[in-house]
């Protein structure tokens, strides 16, 4: 079960990679632009249209959500190949449904005026009151299906390769080591994670093609009957797993770069194992949180949904944030740009589940589910733990290990860690003050938070524009191996 040790990779699939990658870092800019004119609009500062600040806000999330798949998948799939026989062509089949899926939705939001937020919930696509058209909201969605299709196959394709070494998922997520105390060779953290991530987001995956289908039909088929609560779960269950194994993907790059950096080896153990499993369940089941407003949900789902979301954060967070500090502590470890997002980022993961697991308690929801704490929380983990992890991954890429880095590397990181942590704090405080969340307009009690919040969002923006440019200027000397 031991690394391949495959080589230099080969042409195409470096392109592909480095295609992923850049994709994913432009991208990001435009997506950090969109939000940045969202918060000037809240501030008073400049002047948005309701119904345009309506379509950057579906664009915006959305287009975090998937090119955060994106990029993470080419986390996934650059380490993943030390292990196991990967198919070229798929990565490159998942990159070509990706784009034909951001033309269709950016023609849905853009051309067609289409601003019902990502979550698409029923009936607000068929009944926009002539704010757009059914063909937007079909080309949004239709966009969103071609998206799940390309990471389908990504993920199939995953799934063939680890059981055809592992003969099966359980021996992948190292099952005989945990309850059978088998003697064989624990699997390799970047084969558990991958294991679970294909496990999750396989049924993630289908569910949000199932309900997009259901939606499709009755868009043009007003008498086809849709149950409204049905569809919010399954539009729930299908964002909440994505982003989250979004997140297991990225991590990836912690697990196997933090050892190069320290020299020393990530130790899978019995505890690493059990942390895997419990969130492979866990993951699966803790959707109903974002449901706990809606009454008429069964009462065992809402308990369910505050239980679990208090025990899901802890295994892999845990795990991963302590395996980060042990083998960080006294190594001698020369720090980089690289090394130092991949670490931030694990402040980042494991401080922002704290606001997420306030949040999904009955009783703090009541007063902030419809508040600015909700983004808080998601943008803390993603621009903190995710995007961190991510950038970490490009520096790494395209930043030979004995080069320095430079006063503008060093400049780019300082105002990216000041910029996301207090443009994400600004959430969480508007939300402690009952700021209203999706609302184009602010009241003047409110315009202040998002004055500060554009400060810090034009942090961002800046230290996520250096890092952009710096790794699409390396390109020609990233890494073949």
């Amino acid at each position: 079960m031991d690394n391949l040790n495959l080589g230099p990779l080969p042409g195409s699939a470096r392109k592909g990679i480095l295609t992923y990658l850049s994709i994913s870092a432009v991208v990001y800019l435009l997506m950090m632009l969109a939000g940045l004119v969202m918060r000037l609009s809240q501030a008073g500062i400049i002047g948005v249209p309701p119904d345009f600040f309506y379509q950057l806000m579906t664009a915006h999330g959305a287009g975090m959500v998937g090119i955060s798949g994106l990029a993470a998948s080419a986390v996934l799939w650059y380490f993943l190949r030390r292990y196991v026989e990967l198919t070229i062509g798929i990565l490159w089949a998942n990159l070509a449904f990706f784009l034909i899926g951001v033309v269709l939705i950016l023609g849905g939001i853009f051309i067609g005026g289409y601003g019902g937020a990502w979550t698409f919930l029923f009936p607000l696509p068929s009944h926009s009151m002539g704010a757009w058209s059914v063909g937007a909201a079909a080309s949004f969605m239709l966009g969103l299906l071609l998206i799940g299709v390309g990471f389908l196959l990504f993920y199939l394709d995953i799934a063939r390769a680890i059981l055809s070494k592992y003969r099966s998922f359980p021996r992948a997520l190292g099952w005989p080591q945990l309850f059978a105390n088998s003697d064989a060779p624990m699997p390799p953290a970047t084969i558990v994670a991958a294991t679970m991530v294909v496990i999750v987001n396989t049924m993630g995956i289908v569910a949000g093609a199932v309900v997009i289908v259901i939606m499709l039909v009755n868009l043009f088929m007003p008498s086809f009957a849709v149950d409204a609560l049905l569809t919010k779960n399954l539009i729930y269950f299908f964002g909440h797993v994505f982003i989250n194994a979004t997140i297991y993907q990225a991590v990836i790059a912690v697990y196997e770069l933090l050892p190069e950096y320290t020299k020393r080896p990530w130790k899978v153990n019995k505890a690493f194992l059990a942390a895997w499993s419990a969130s492979s369940l866990m993951v699966l089941a803790v959707y109903p949180h974002h449901l706990l407003m809606d009454f008429s949900m069964p009462v065992w789902m809402a308990v369910a949904g505050q239980i679990l979301s208090y025990a899901n954060g802890i295994p892999l967070v845990v795990v991963t944030a302590y395996g980060a500090l042990t083998i960080v502590h006294k190594s001698g470890i020369k720090w980089n740009i690289a090394s130092g997002l991949l670490f931030l980022s694990m402040f980042g993961w494991a401080a922002g589940v704290i606001p997420a697991i306030i949040d999904a308690t009955v009783a703090a929801n009541n007063v902030m589910h419809n508040t600015m704490w909700v983004p808080g929380h998601f943008h803390f983990y993603l621009l903190v733990g995710l995007v961190a992890m991510l950038f970490g991954f490009m520096y790494y890429l395209v930043h030979k290990e004995d080069q320095g880095s430079s006063w503008i590397d060093r400049s780019a990181f300082l105002l990216y860690v000041i910029g996301a942590i207090g443009f994400a704090g600004m959430f969480l405080v508007s939300g402690m003050n009952s700021v209203p969340r999706r609302w184009a307009a602010h009241l003047p009690e409110w315009v202040s938070y998002s004055q500060i919040a554009s400060v810090f969002a034009i942090l961002v923006v800046i230290g996520a524009t250096l890092f952009a440019i710096r790794f699409i200027t390396r390109l020609p000397q990233a890494r073949t191996v």
